[in-house]
Protein backbone atom coordinates (compact mmCIF):
# COMPACT_ATOMS: atom_id res chain seq x y z
CA UNK A 1 0.00 0.00 0.00
CA UNK A 2 2.92 2.32 0.72
CA UNK A 3 4.15 1.81 -2.81
CA UNK A 4 0.83 3.07 -4.22
CA UNK A 5 1.05 6.25 -2.13
CA UNK A 6 4.64 6.67 -3.29
CA UNK A 7 3.55 6.38 -6.94
CA UNK A 8 0.83 8.99 -6.41
CA UNK A 9 3.38 11.31 -4.83
CA UNK A 10 5.80 10.83 -7.74
CA UNK A 11 3.01 11.40 -10.22
CA UNK A 12 1.99 14.66 -8.56
CA UNK A 13 5.57 15.90 -8.47
CA UNK A 14 6.16 14.90 -12.10
CA UNK A 15 2.94 16.64 -13.10
CA UNK A 16 3.98 19.83 -11.30
CA UNK A 17 7.38 19.80 -13.03
CA UNK A 18 5.74 19.17 -16.40
CA UNK A 19 3.20 21.98 -15.98
CA UNK A 20 5.93 24.41 -14.88
CA UNK A 21 7.82 23.53 -18.05
CA UNK A 22 4.71 24.06 -20.15
CA UNK A 23 4.14 27.46 -18.53
CA UNK A 24 7.76 28.42 -19.18
CA UNK A 25 7.62 27.36 -22.85
CA UNK A 26 4.22 29.03 -23.35
CA UNK A 27 5.84 32.40 -22.76
CA UNK A 28 8.32 31.78 -25.60
CA UNK A 29 5.64 31.38 -28.26
CA UNK A 30 5.48 34.12 -30.87
CA UNK A 31 1.95 34.37 -32.21
CA UNK A 32 1.33 35.57 -35.78
CA UNK A 33 -0.42 38.87 -36.36
CA UNK A 34 -4.09 38.95 -37.33
CA UNK A 35 -3.14 40.20 -40.81
CA UNK A 36 -0.76 37.27 -41.32
CA UNK A 37 -3.42 34.75 -40.25
CA UNK A 38 -5.99 36.28 -42.61
CA UNK A 39 -3.54 36.40 -45.52
CA UNK A 40 -2.38 32.80 -45.07
CA UNK A 41 -5.97 31.61 -44.67
CA UNK A 42 -6.88 33.23 -47.99
CA UNK A 43 -3.86 31.54 -49.63
CA UNK A 44 -4.95 28.16 -48.29
CA UNK A 45 -8.49 28.65 -49.59
CA UNK A 46 -7.19 29.67 -53.03
CA UNK A 47 -4.75 26.76 -53.31
CA UNK A 48 -7.40 24.28 -52.13
CA UNK A 49 -9.88 25.64 -54.67
CA UNK A 50 -7.34 25.43 -57.51
CA UNK A 51 -6.44 21.83 -56.68
CA UNK A 52 -10.11 20.89 -56.36
CA UNK A 53 -10.87 22.34 -59.80
CA UNK A 54 -7.84 20.55 -61.28
CA UNK A 55 -8.94 17.20 -59.84
CA UNK A 56 -12.49 17.77 -61.08
CA UNK A 57 -11.17 18.59 -64.58
CA UNK A 58 -9.01 15.45 -64.64
CA UNK A 59 -11.94 13.34 -63.43
CA UNK A 60 -14.20 14.69 -66.16
CA UNK A 61 -11.46 14.19 -68.76
CA UNK A 62 -10.92 10.56 -67.73
CA UNK A 63 -14.68 9.92 -67.71
CA UNK A 64 -14.90 11.34 -71.23
CA UNK A 65 -11.93 9.25 -72.44
CA UNK A 66 -13.28 6.07 -70.82
CA UNK A 67 -16.69 6.63 -72.40
CA UNK A 68 -15.13 5.73 -75.76
CA UNK A 69 -13.95 2.33 -74.59
CA UNK A 70 -16.22 -0.56 -75.43
CA UNK A 71 -18.26 -1.90 -72.53
CA UNK A 72 -17.73 -5.52 -71.63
Amino acid sequence: MAESADNKSNFKEDLKVYLKGVKSEWGKITWPSKQQVVTETIYVIIVTTVFTVMILAMDLLFQWILSFLPKM
